[in-house]
């Protein structure tokens, strides 16, 4: 991965979390892909991203199978579901089972953890 900024560095490499309703990325509801900030790998598409009112930008679904990774999360006293870049390993967030159908999951993921790749038009 290479050299990153040291809030994205914290968020990537060493699993932190951004604070609630600070990401830009929670706005963007142009057509577009959410890729790794890392390594920008194609992860999320615009379609699949709603509201969740949980404060980070939230998906129902990966643009493609195989695109994230997962591992059980045992840290700070719960159990969750860590999401991963399948291509960088740089920590992503988190997946619950409240989403909305088709696939009743919500990936729960730092802004910081992404990049947009706007639709390209005309």
């Amino acid at each position: 991965m290479p050299a990153l900024p040291p809030e994205r560095r914290r968020i990537l490499e060493l699993c932190g979390t951004e604070p609630p309703f600070s990401s830009p990325l929670l706005e963007e509801h142009r057509n577009g892909t959410f890729v790794c900030g890392g390594c920008g790998a194609p992860l999320f598409s615009s379609g699949a991203k709603f509201e969740s009112g949980s404060g980070w930008p939230s998906f129902f679904d990966v643009l493609e199978k195989g695109a994230v990774a997962t591992r059980t999360d045992a840290d700070h006293g719960m159990t969750r579901i860590e999401v991963t870049c399948a291509k960088c390993g740089g920590h992503l967030g988190h997946v619950f089972p409240d989403g909305p159908q088709p696939t009743g999951l919500r990936y729960c993921i730092n802004g910081l953890a992404l990049d947009f790749a706007p639709e390209k038009t005309g």
